[in-house]
Order: C-alpha cells, then sequence, then structure tokens
C-alpha cells in the first residue's frame, strides 16, 4: 500500500462516517441484489449487523498506516469467517457492494484515484482473509 492510496481511503471514508447508517444499508440492499442467498448469513438486526460493519471497517481504515499490527486480525477474521459458510466467490461480491456503495456515498468524490485505493485496500484485506480461510480449512475438517 502507498501513502497516497491510504490517505485517499482514510479521507474519502471520514465522509462516509457521517452517514455510516445509510453507507450500511445501502451495501446490504446491494449485497442482497448481487446476491440474494448471501442473506441466509444474516439471522439478526441489520442496522446492528450495518453498525458492526462500519465499525469494522473504520478499524480496518484507521489501521493501513501499521498493517503489520492490522494483519493479525483481519487473518482471524478471515479464518471465522471460512466457518460461517463464506466462500472465496463471495469476496468478490462483497468488493463490488462495497465500491458500489462508496460510489453511491460519496457521488462525484468518488474519483478514479479514490476507488483504485479502495480496490487496492479491500483487495489487501480480502486476500489475507481468503489466504487465512485457506490455511484454517484442513484444521477445521
Amino acid at each position: 500500500m502507498h501513502p497516497a492510496e491510504i490517505a485517499l481511503v482514510q479521507a474519502s471514508f471520514r465522509q462516509v462516517v457521517p452517514r455510516a447508517d445509510q453507507a450500511a444499508a445501502l451495501f446490504y440492499a446491494r449485497l442482497f441484489e448481487l446476491d440474494p442467498s448471501l442473506r441466509a448469513f444474516f439471522r439478526g438486526d441489520m442496522t446492528e449487523q450495518g453498525r458492526k460493519l462500519m465499525a469494522m471497517i473504520a478499524a480496518a481504515v484507521a489501521g493501513l498506516e501499521k498493517i503489520d499490527a492490522l494483519v493479525p486480525a483481519v487473518r482471524a477474521l478471515g479464518a471465522r469467517h471460512g466457518g460461517y459458510g463464506v466462500t472465496e466467490d463471495h469476496y468478490a461480491t462483497v468488493g463490488a457492494a462495497l465500491l458500489w456503495t462508496l460510489e453511491k456515498a460519496l457521488g462525484p468524490e468518488f474519483t478514479p484515484a479514490v476507488r483504485g485505493a479502495w480496490v487496492s485496500v479491500y483487495s489487501l484485506l480480502a486476500n489475507t482473509m481468503i489466504e487465512a480461510q485457506r490455511a484454517a480449512a484442513p484444521a477445521a475438517a
């Protein structure tokens, strides 16, 4: 991750924070539109789930400057997701829903550079989670 990408992600996320509940609702609506089968993973209060999602994104965004400290938490999250039945294909769907949500939330501020920075961040985090999920799979079997 380049410092400029980190700065773009952090600055753009600060713009989303005041509308976090709305952004979370947009994200889940888009996620379930892209893959209705994912709705089965979420049985609780979706407003609370949205708050958890936004808190997790906020923690990840804040931790980008200290990625070595962030990676263990991301790996643990990936290992847990495998136990929930999450597949590798789901990460692409989540990424698409996230980018769509950011585009809607940021409007014209969602420039190609901001989009590219978010793609870099999400790719790094998703790939870290996938690797952890793969590593945990034999232990779960």
